[in-house]
């Protein structure tokens, strides 16, 4: 639910209160901005001490945030992408027939009578993006599961807000679409991170040493992906 922090200065700071069976209070800032995770049973006031003790360090990292943001997708031609890790443009031609959408050098090329209307060109952007997408991540999955000695039962695209990927007791693993816009080091870091989950279906020890058996330079890409979410987002 929506709340106000309202601080000593006379400043408020809007927040999402997510109430839960939990003992400690929890502080998360995400595209949308902060999200507090709460005990159920907590006192607004208790609530509100602990908030104006971390103010300092909220409104920092407030301010990184906005610091940060990248400019909202534009469907219009010319606008720069993402593809693999390299950069190419989105080049719209009007054509009185085709509806084709392909990837010509550095161009994505898009032939439409629709041309002028964004939301159609999204949508077939989007589309030729996880068209990519599939059978590049069931490749990397495939040549993973069968260097560990493992199977996977499914591979399936996810299209998560806050999730590059995940990965359940049943072996499905679900990757999000929007990674195909990442380096390929960087996929292969991701698809080898929920591949561990089949060995430690945790963050243990255990699951960082056979995370680091399957990527050697794991803490390094990790950040690398931290740096490049906001990015990867800008395709809704």
């Amino acid at each position: 639910m929506a709340q106000q922090l309202q601080l000593p200065d006379g400043q408020t700071i809007a927040y999402l209160l997510d109430l839960r069976v939990r003992k400690t209070i929890g502080l998360k800032i995400t595209a949308q901005g902060l999200v507090v995770h709460a005990p159920k049973r907590i006192s607004s006031k208790q609530l509100q001490q602990v908030l104006l003790q971390k103010a300092g360090w909220i409104q920092q990292k407030l301010a990184l945030r906005a610091a940060n943001q990248v400019a909202p997708m534009q469907w219009v031609d010319g606008e720069p992408l993402l593809f693999m890790g390299q950069d190419i443009t989105l080049s719209l031609i009007r054509h009185p027939t085709s509806k084709a959408v392909a990837l010509e050098g550095s161009q994505l090329v898009v032939r439409s009578p629709h041309i002028g209307n964004q939301a159609w060109v999204a949508r077939k952007v989007l589309h030729w993006y996880t068209q990519q997408a599939l059978p590049d991540f069931s490749r990397r999955v495939q040549l993973v599961a069968a260097q560990m000695g493992e199977k996977v039962t499914s591979v399936a695209l996810s299209n998560a807000r806050s999730r590059w990927g995940s990965c359940n007791s049943r072996k499905q693993i679900r990757l999000n679409w929007r990674l195909i816009q990442a380096p390929p080091h960087i996929i292969q870091y991701v698809v080898c991170h929920e591949m561990a989950h089949l060995r430690e279906m945790n963050h243990s020890g255990r699951f960082y040493a056979v995370l680091e058996s399957l990527f050697a330079k794991h803490l390094s890409a990790e950040k690398e992906m931290k740096a490049l979410s906001s990015i990867l987002h800008r395709m809704a």
